[in-house]
């Protein structure tokens, strides 16, 4: 089974820091061997609050990242929140994700596998692994061809998600690939102010536990400065970090 490893900033803030990441992602999968799927999405539509940065929209983005792709061949991986998003997305990416919150939307998951594309189905933080059998199931039998799907917490109370990990051979049960969101695990969703903290410290570990729980894939959201980031900031991975963590996984 090939290992899938995905990486990329939370959000598109300009080309320069797509072409930063991009770049060191190539250096990595050229000094490890391995090929990491660029990640980074056009529009981040469930921010806590209004007034936060959601992105440079469908067109521009897309664009983007098809330069990306032109100039780095990496292949490319972003999100879609609704149904008339997919076709346009799919002339572009590699792999169309749906977000947690929208794992149940029927007409967003046939309209992302009627594409042709691979899908990435994120867990609901209101789901159990075993529950994914049904989103799964809809790409499937919408004509996906490939589904994968991702662990990324659950939520048990306010402003902390918790990683069932047990989720991974479960959903391992339904689809041949499981991926283990491991920054997005460490999220306090809206727990520092109208926006979203977490815990990077805490990332290696994630990736470590999900391994040993059987997950064959990886999902880092990276940053040069994680700090200054306009999204998901606290729970991304500084991109010097990054080579170290696959390495463990190697």
């Amino acid at each position: 089974m090939e290992r899938r490893i995905i990486a990329g900033p939370c959000v598109i803030e300009s080309a320069e820091l797509l072409d930063t990441v991009a770049g060191r992602l190539v250096e990595i999968n050229r000094r490890l061997g391995v090929e990491i799927i660029f990640k980074a999405s056009f529009d981040k539509a469930n921010r806590t609050s209004i007034h936060s940065y959601r992105g440079v929209g469908m067109e521009k983005g897309l664009t983007m990242l098809a330069d990306i792709r032109s100039k780095w061949g990496l292949r490319l991986l972003t999100d879609i929140h609704e149904s008339w998003q997919a076709a346009p997305v799919g002339e572009v990416v590699d792999v169309i994700q749906i977000p947690a919150f929208l794992c149940r939307q029927t007409d967003l998951l046939t309209a992302a596998a009627r594409t042709g594309k691979t899908v990435n189905i994120k867990k609901a933080q209101f789901l159990s692994g075993a529950d994914m059998r049904y989103p799964y199931e809809k790409a499937r039998e919408a004509g996906a061809r490939e589904v994968w799907l991702t662990e990324r917490g659950n939520t048990f109370g306010y402003n902390n998600l918790v990683v069932d990990f047990r989720n991974i051979p479960d959903m391992l049960q339904i689809a041949p690939t499981v991926i283990m969101d491991c920054t997005h695990s460490v999220q306090r969703p809206g727990a520092a102010g109208g926006k979203t903290g977490g815990n990077r410290e805490f990332v290696p570990a994630m990736a470590l536990a999900a391994k040993a729980f059987g997950a064959n894939g990886y999902f880092f959201e990276v940053h040069p400065d994680p700090d200054h980031a306009l999204s998901d900031g606290p729970n991304m991975l500084k991109l010097d970090d990054l080579e170290g963590v696959i390495k463990t996984l190697l």
